[in-house]
């Protein structure tokens, strides 16, 4: 965009101009909120167990927007994690972005590996490959494979479009599996990578355009 077409308080911008609290913005006349001058952000975060992903809970001692104050700007986890999970959370100040991939019309897969006790039977594993009935719906997982066996316990893999509340959590429990450990690898053509708990790193444009062309299918 050309800086003539743009004002800031009745002059016109020159490069290397900044817009402070309180200026009027004009571009092609029409007046912009400040809202939006800022610069769009998104994350890719490790969210590590403990931490909780919604930003209305008082009593929460630990919240994701404290692993990314260093970014200095509001920003918002796109979905959620529950406080037991970890793994890969979406953070961004781009409210039409975090509503597009949130939304459940958008069929944006999602990939976990859980661990589950006691050990899965062929029947569990069959049960959940052909969906399972929970009690707002059937659920029906777009992959599913079991990774590892233990005495004890099984570790598996799973994707899902759902953007049901504990949805995971629930397909082990109609099993009378108990999760003991659940954590998202992929969010559509996003993936967790070597991040650590706690760590994150910022999306490329092409990472976010391919999320978004994947949306509105």
């Amino acid at each position: 965009m050309s800086e003539g077409r743009i004002k800031v308080n009745g002059r016109k911008v020159k490069p290397g101009d900044k817009v402070e609290r309180g200026d009027t913005v004009l571009v092609d006349g029409r007046r912009v909120d400040r809202k939006e001058c800022r610069e769009k952000i998104y994350l890719a975060l490790y969210k590590p167990r403990g931490y909780v992903s919604t930003m209305h809970d008082p009593y929460a001692e630990r919240c994701v927007t404290d692993l990314v104050a260093e970014e200095n700007t509001r920003l918002y986890p796109v979905g959620r994690l529950d406080k037991l999970s970890e793994g890969l959370l979406l953070m961004t100040n781009d409210g039409e972005f975090s509503n597009l991939v949130s939304h459940p019309s958008s069929n944006i897969e999602k990939t976990y590996r859980v661990t589950v006790a006691p050990a899965m039977t062929q029947d569990d594993a069959d049960r959940i490959f052909a969906g399972i009935q929970l009690d707002d719906g059937m659920v029906y997982p777009t992959f599913f494979r079991v990774t590892g066996e233990r005495p004890g316990s099984t570790v598996f893999e799973i994707t899902l479009t759902e953007g049901r509340n504990r949805v995971v959590r629930r397909i082990c429990e109609s099993l009378g599996l108990s999760v003991k450990r659940l954590k998202r690898t992929a969010v559509g053509n996003i993936e967790l990578k070597n991040l650590r708990p706690g760590q994150y790193r910022k999306l490329s444009a092409e990472e976010v355009g391919r999320l978004k062309k994947t949306a509105k299918k």
